[in-house]
C-alpha cells in the first residue's frame, strides 16, 4: 500500500516530515506552464511536475486538487520533482488489488488491439486481455491473422465487463478476462437448457468442420454433419458469419453446446427411400470413390454404396472402375431403412 500524506497529517505534527521518494501527496495546481506545472504542497512547499509526468493528456487548471508522487524530494532550487502519472498508477495498483481481493467484475474500455488480444488501461495501469480470455460473443472464430486483428479492432473503444485474471505489480503484469466475468451468468443459463431444446443463435465463425454459434453468450458448435440432410462439402455454402439461426441442442458439454440445424427439418431420406426396393434398376452419379467401393447419388437425398465385392472379386481397384461424377446404371441389392443404407451392384 502506497503511503499517503495529507495536509491534516502535516498540521497535526509539531515538525513537518520530509518528503520521501514514492510518497503520494495531495496538493493544488499553482501555475501551469508550457513544460511544467507547479504544485502547492502546503507545509511541504512547492514542487513541479514535468510535462512528461502529467500523463494521459490530462488538462490541468490553476486551483485543481491533485495527487502527486514524489520523484525527487529536493532539487538544487529547493523544489521537489513530482509525477501525476506515477501517482495515478500507484493508486491504480491499489485499486486493482482491491478488485482482486473482492473478486468483482469491472467495466473497461480497450484502447488498442494486436493479434494476441486487447490493450486495456484501468485506473492508470496498463494491462492486456489475451484472445483466449474473450467470451464466446467476442471470440474471433477465424484462422486468418489479419482477420483476427480486424475482429479485435471492432472491440476497441467499446465497454466490456471483465475480471482481473492475474496481477503482479513488481513485473508490471495485469491480465484481464471477459470469459471469467461471464462464467456465473453462463452457468445459470446452462442450467436452464436441456437436450432437445430449440435455441436461437448468431453464427460467429465458419470453418471447414462446422460453424460456431453464439447462443445468448454460450458457445455452440454445429458440426458439418449436422448442417443439412444433404451431403455438405463446405459449411460456407450454407452459413455465413452474422446469420441468425434456430438450432436444436443435441448435446451439452462442459462449456459448449452441440447443435443441429438438420434435426429441425424433416429428413427427406425417409421419404425418398420409399421409391426403392431390392431388385430395382436405378441410375446414379458417382460422388465418392474409396478403397472399399464407390458412393452413388440415386436421388437428391439418397446416397448408396457399391461395395468393392460387387465389382467382380479379387483385388479390384474402384478407381479403375469408376470416374468421379460419371452417371451409370446400377441394381438395388438391399434397402436397410434402420441403418440408412442402400447397397448397389453394377447394372447389366
Amino acid at each position: 500500500m502506497v503511503k499517503k500524506v495529507t495536509f491534516d497529517d502535516l498540521l497535526a505534527g509539531s515538525t513537518a516530515p520530509k518528503m520521501e521518494v514514492g510518497e503520494i501527496i495531495d496538493g493544488k495546481v499553482l501555475n501551469v506552464r508550457k513544460n511544467e506545472t507547479l504544485i502547492d504542497l502546503g507545509p511541504l512547499g512547492v514542487g513541479f511536475v514535468p510535462r512528461r509526468e502529467v500523463g494521459g493528456g490530462k488538462q490541468l487548471n490553476v486551483g485543481d486538487e491533485v495527487s502527486v508522487s514524489v520523484v525527487d524530494p529536493e532539487m538544487d532550487n529547493g523544489m521537489a520533482i513530482l509525477s501525476l502519472r506515477k501517482a495515478a498508477k500507484d493508486k491504480g495498483w491499489d485499486e486493482v488489488q482491491k478488485v482482486v481481493e473482492e473478486a468483482k467484475n469491472i467495466e473497461v474500455v480497450p484502447y488498442d488491439a494486436n493479434r494476441g488480444g486487447l490493450l486495456i488501461e484501468y485506473e492508470g495501469v496498463r494491462g492486456f486481455m489475451p484472445v483466449s480470455q474473450l467470451s464466446a460473443e467476442h471470440y474471433p472464430r477465424v484462422t486468418d491473422k489479419d482477420e483476427i486483428l480486424a475482429r479485435l479492432n471492432t472491440l476497441v473503444g467499446k465497454p466490456m465487463t471483465v475480471q482481473v485474471l492475474d496481477v503482479n505489480k513488481k513485473d508490471n503484469k495485469l491480465i484481464f478476462s471477459e470469459k471469467e466475468a461471464v462464467k456465473d451468468g453462463l452457468s445459470k443459463r446452462f442450467a436452464s437448457l436441456k437436450v432437445g431444446d430449440t435455441v436461437k443463435g448468431r453464427i460467429t465463425g465458419v470453418l471447414d468442420f462446422g460453424a460456431f454459434v453464439n447462443v445468448d453468450g454460450i458457445e455452440g458448435l454445429i458440426h458439418i454433419s449436422e448442417i443439412s440432410w444433404e451431403r455438405v462439402n463446405s459449411p460456407n455454402d450454407y452459413l455465413k458469419v452474422g446469420d441468425e439461426v434456430d438450432a436444436k441442442i443435441i448435446a451439452i458439454d462442459k462449456d459448449r453446446l452441440s447443435l443441429s440445424l438438420k434435426q429441425l427439418q424433416e429428413d427427406p431420406w425417409l421419404k425418398e427411400v420409399e421409391k426403392f426396393k431390392s431388385g430395382d434398376d436405378v441410375e446414379g452419379t458417382v460422388t465418392r470413390i474409396t478403397p472399399f467401393g464407390a458412393f452413388v447419388q440415386i436421388s437428391p437425398a439418397v446416397e448408396a454404396l457399391v461395395h468393392v465385392s460387387e465389382l467382380g472379386g479379387g483385388d479390384v481397384d474402384p478407381e479403375k472402375v469408376f470416374k468421379l461424377n460419371e452417371r451409370r446404371g446400377f441394381k438395388v441389392l438391399e434397402v436397410d431403412k434402420d441403418n440408412r443404407k442402400i447397397s448397389l451392384s453394377l447394372g447389366k
